[in-house]
């Protein structure tokens, strides 16, 4: 299974991604998590004590301008280039979890991340999964990852939202982007809800209920400023996890 997760920036996405990674963890897959916003922050959310020591795919810039078959001087690009060999280059294990880093744009005339793109795209086509096997992915904010069909190898896509209106339009354009690449399934997730009047809103504003919902949470900030993996917090999130498991593998 490949799951990716979206939404408006500060939603808390890479939080339940973390989360959800861990419960599937515990239930015995194999998981694979992929940070794929170019404003990484992963790692440190499950307690890599040294991410620098992952290599970004970003990094790789002259591989990259040659997998996707990109010219000098050309726009165009190779739909279709080798990544076999990537995978492990580009892996870490942790905590019984692996981890790849799709990289961070450092310079501000980076310009489009658009080999790096094209690569995970041809990634998330070419991998085969057994049963115990689970693909995460934890894109960028906003809607720019689906315009570029980054994820159209996905098979579900959460989309995180908060009892905000801008959350909401957010949240609604992103669901209207992964219909129109035809995603098999997308699914709201709740999250920083306080009472039952944050739940009400968000469904009346989406129109639909969320999958699940994660609880505005004092211990989970607080382990995010002391750099606590949050994958070590016992009962961080309630049951919310479990049920966005349980949710997602129906």
């Amino acid at each position: 299974m490949k799951i990716a997760i979206s939404g408006k920036g500060g939603v808390g996405k890479t939080t339940i991604m973390a989360l959800l990674a861990n419960a599937f963890k515990k239930n015995g897959k194999d998981v694979l998590v992929i940070d794929a916003d170019p404003s990484p922050h992963m790692a440190e959310t499950l307690g890599v004590n040294n991410p620098e020591a992952i290599k970004p795919i970003a990094d790789m810039t002259k591989l990259l301008v040659e997998r996707s078959g990109k010219t000098e001087g050309s726009p165009m690009y190779n739909m279709n280039p080798q990544v076999n060999d990537l995978l492990q280059d580009f892996m870490l294990e942790h905590d019984g979890m692996k981890l790849m880093v799709l990289g961070a744009i450092q310079t501000g005339d980076k310009g489009c991340a658009c080999p790096e793109s094209n690569v995970l795209r041809r990634m998330l086509t070419k991998l085969l999964l057994t049963e115990d096997q689970v693909v995460l992915l934890d894109m960028e904010a906003g809607v720019e990852h689906l315009g570029r069909g980054t994820i159209a190898g996905i098979d579900h896509l959460l989309i995180v939202v908060i009892p905000s209106k801008s959350s909401i339009r957010t949240a609604l354009k992103v669901k209207k982007l992964a219909e129109d690449v035809k995603i098999p399934q997308i699914s709201f997730v709740a999250n920083l809800i306080q009472d039952e009047g944050d739940r009400v809103f968000l469904e009346k504003g989406l129109g639909s209920q969320p999958i699940a919902f994660f609880p505005d949470s004092k211990a989970i900030r607080k382990a995010e400023r002391e750099e606590v993996p949050i994958t070590k917090l016992d009962s961080v999130a309630d049951k919310a996890p479990e049920v966005l498991l349980k949710a997602v593998t129906q």
